[in-house]
């Protein structure tokens, strides 16, 4: 049984076309609690923030100005969204905004740990995002793929769970090939597929499967498990966890 679980949720659940679909954050929440009912604890990496923000602002995200003007906006929606959807199950929630650097500094490193030990000591649910107001290319992972994987191993989770516009990996592109097979488990990761370049499925995702495959891989060698999964439909997520059921979705696991 886990006893503490990273949960990452990528903007493309949380907002589509630029709405917020608020169906999504029920779910993610009932998961959420579903999780705490059985004594697990859990921390949230969430991104939208660029993305709420576009839902009030629309200019050009490509441009780091904006994007930074978009978090700025966007991040305070995002939280009030989730104490939104959080309030039904009496969850507090607290919000961190983490930059890559903090993972390279051992005191703001133990600061961070000691801050999210005692929200969960104290029922609170830490909600973690990439401090994109202050984006530069050098000072950023730039994608929250990654991050998650450092807070799962920084903040000694027992996993991570990936809720994702994809609904696992498979051996070959399902947009592209028909006959491609979901791998339920996943060991090894040819070093050839963590040098693809990235791709992201939507205009807010910044990640794709490489960086899931890239952080997977940085999990595995911590052996640490990295379950990927629909964000969607989130029925395979609580078969695995709750039920241990392995429907669909995807394993890493060394």
């Amino acid at each position: 049984m886990y006893k503490r679980i990273v949960v990452k949720v990528g903007s493309s659940v949380l907002s589509s076309h630029g709405k917020i679909v608020d169906e999504r954050f029920a779910n993610l929440c009932y998961l959420i609690n579903s999780l705490r009912q059985k004594s697990i604890e859990v921390i949230v990496v969430s991104s939208g923030a660029v993305a709420f923000g576009y839902v009030k602002l629309h200019i050009d995200k490509t441009i780091t100005s904006n994007k930074q003007v978009l978090a700025s906006i966007g991040q305070p929606l995002l939280m009030t969204t989730y104490q939104k959807h959080l309030r039904p199950f009496d969850i507090l929630c607290s919000q961190f905004l983490l930059e890559a650097t903090i993972f390279d500094d051992d005191m703001r490193l133990d600061n961070a740990k000691k801050a999210i030990n005692t929200s969960l000591q104290n029922g609170v649910l830490p909600i973690i995002n990439e401090n994109d107001t202050t984006y530069t290319k050098e000072l950023v992972f730039g994608d929250n793929d990654q991050l998650a994987g450092y807070v799962a191993k920084h903040f000694k989770a027992d996993m991570l769970l990936i809720l994702s516009d994809i609904d696992g990996y498979y051996d070959s592109n399902p947009n592209t090939n028909a006959q491609a097979k979901l791998l339920k488990y996943v060991s090894h990761i040819p070093e050839d597929c963590l040098q693809e370049k990235s791709s992201a499925n939507t205009e807010f995702s910044t990640g794709g499967i490489v960086t899931k495959l890239k952080t997977a891989s940085f999990l595995m060698s911590y052996d640490i498990p990295m379950f990927l999964c629909s964000g969607y439909d989130l029925s395979d997520a609580t078969s695995y966890l709750l039920d241990g059921i392995h429907k669909r979705g995807t394993l890493f696991v060394s």
